[in-house]
């Protein structure tokens, strides 16, 4: 009887081996494999934010020239020391930019069942789409009437002698008055316009405000509109357009939002002009999408892969 309990016990000391030791090689499979595929999504995760990065950045250029996409996304992807992970760069001028990474992992557990490394790839696009709501905007605007050609010359008015309804294309925004209008001018409205929404115009001459600080904004930028690569280039607005609103005794008294456009500013204003000269440009800046919004150059970017 002795021997039978013993030899049972000794069975169920065996087995319990066998069970530790299989669930110590599980265990050890699912931290392998917790390693290995924690090392793949941070890298795909890293991939993808670079990716990004790149083609957010490179269609800031589409309406520029297409050596420049490429330099600012090559510019990006060596900041991040990925140029070498690069398969593929996709350019549509004026529409869109996608790139292609592809980068291998040398992984650890997975090479006990024969496999050594795992190629990560991501792909990203970005898209131009007309520019309906942003942030930012010069207290100026133009009637969207007006047909634009690009990089010709223009007058924008800030006074209001030979306009008709005495709409000489100066908004209030936020509120009316010289000063305010000198600031918005200066560092542009900080508050976010749209589409559809209603805007009171500027009554008055303030034309001598204005010229100081167009004074500014050309000293602040020398690169001509045809090449504007500083994003930050002070000679650029933004400007609403706009369709007549409220009209009172022949007065345009308030505008409603139809888009956006960029103006470039290509000269000071002397103690005798009342017109800001510049031209229209083509340009993608930071604002958003809005539906409805009529194109005037002002072009928005839209991750869409």
């Amino acid at each position: 009887m002795k021997k039978i309990i013993l030899n049972l016990f000794k069975r169920e000391q065996g087995n319990a081996i066998v069970f530790a030791a299989i669930a110590f090689m599980g265990l050890l499979g699912m931290a392998g494999l917790a390693i290995d595929g924690g090392l793949v999504y941070m890298t795909k995760s890293h991939l993808q934010k670079v990716a990004n990065s790149a083609v957010l950045s490179g269609a800031q250029e589409l309406t520029n020239q297409e050596d420049k996409v490429e330099t600012i996304v090559m510019d990006i992807l060596k900041s991040h020391k990925e140029e070498s992970s690069l398969e593929k760069v996709e350019i549509e001028m004026e529409k869109r930019v996608a790139v292609d990474l592809n980068k291998p992992v040398q992984l650890s557990f997975a090479r006990l069942f024969g496999f050594e490394k795992m190629d990560v790839q991501v792909h990203a696009a970005a898209e131009l789409r007309t520019m309906g709501r942003a942030v930012g905007a010069a207290p100026l605007g133009i009637d969207d009437r007006i047909p634009l050609e690009y990089l010709k010359p223009y007058q924008l008015k800030v006074d209001s002698s030979g306009v008709e309804y005495g709409n000489f294309g100066v908004l209030a925004l936020g509120s009316t008055g010289a000063k305010p209008f000198e600031e918005n001018l200066r560092n542009g409205y900080q508050e976010e316009l749209q589409t559809g929404m209603v805007l009171e115009t500027q009554t008055g001459n303030i034309a001598g405000k204005t010229r100081e600080v167009i004074q500014e904004r050309v000293n602040g930028c020398t690169e001509m509109p045809r090449d504007v690569n500083d994003r930050d280039c002070s000679r650029v607005i933004l400007v609403p357009v706009y369709k007549p609103n409220k009209i009172d005794q022949n007065q345009l008294k308030s505008v409603e939002i139809t888009g956006f456009a960029y103006f470039y500013i290509t000269d000071p204003m002397d103690s005798k002009d009342t017109s800001i000269r510049g031209m229209f440009i083509k340009r993608a800046g930071t604002g958003f999408e809005e539906e409805g919004s009529l194109f005037k150059g002002a072009y928005s970017i839209r991750l869409t892969e």
